[in-house]
């Protein structure tokens, strides 16, 4: 049986400042179902005060505890780890890791940083990772879809540079990292194997959540989807729907069977 319901957010919920048709209705649908919601989301240009924000503009009021970010899981790793960030990621997103001026050490932490990815932001993160400093990546997606309706690099290619000339593997603390999707579900008394996801991404949302244990992930036709992902990456999706609408009536229909 479902009893939770993991929603990734661009390209699900919404394209840029835009609902995705059926989106509204589906969230609304699947709280009248009683079903907890938590959104997970790779999104690294946004502080989370900015997400809900841009959320209830839509008509969707997501509670601070109910939206898991990558960069929420740094600062807390920080924290942990007694590290200090050196910070590669979207000017926007810097707000996220005041106060963490402190610790032992020093930790590259890398997200999308858009305009602000350069030679020379990237060789001063490169000189911290072979000085020793820990590298962290906030997320590691191959793409998504941009502003204009196509394609752009998202945060992967950055982190694979690094990773290639350092010799440094990072730690990943968004999607597909397994801790991410598990540390959704703390303090929800549910099982991974009674979650759902719903993604469009086939690698990190469905792949990364059904190798985390999640019973079930739900592969949508909008956002960054294109035709034939479904077979690119294991395990492949439980289901492939056209939107999260469609995603609601095949989650509602279960959850109460």
């Amino acid at each position: 049986m479902i009893r939770t319901v993991l929603l990734d957010l661009l390209g699900v919920v919404y394209d840029g400042d835009t609902p995705i048709t059926g989106a509204v209705a589906a969230i609304e649908r699947l709280r009248d179902a009683d079903l907890p919601l938590r959104f997970v989301s790779n999104t690294t240009r946004a502080p989370r005060s900015a997400i809900i924000a841009q959320l209830a503009g839509m008509g969707i009021k997501v509670e601070d505890e109910e939206l898991l970010t990558p960069a929420r899981a740094a600062v807390e790793w920080l924290r942990k780890h007694g590290r200090r960030p050196h910070l590669l990621v979207h000017p926007d997103l810097e707000v996220e890791f005041s106060g963490l001026q402190g610790g032992s050490g020093r930790a590259v932490v890398v997200g999308d940083a858009g305009e602000a990815f350069d030679h020379a932001s990237l060789n001063r993160a490169f000189r911290e990772l072979v000085v020793g400093a820990d590298f962290v990546a906030l997320a590691i997606n191959r793409t998504f879809k941009d502003a204009d309706g196509l394609l752009s690099l998202d945060t992967g290619a950055f982190v694979a540079a690094l990773e290639f000339a350092s010799g440094r593997s990072p730690v990943v603390l968004g999607k597909p990292s397994p801790d991410f999707f598990l540390s959704a579900l703390s303090g929800l008394n549910c099982p991974a194997a009674d979650a759902v996801m719903v993604g469009d991404d086939a690698e990190s949302d469905i792949a990364g959540a059904l190798s985390a244990g999640l019973g079930a992930a739900l592969l949508v036709r909008t956002g960054k989807y294109r035709a034939g992902d479904e077979t690119r990456f294991e395990p492949p999706p439980t289901a492939i729907v056209d939107d999260l609408a469609a995603a609601t009536d095949w989650i509602v229909s279960r959850a109460s069977a």
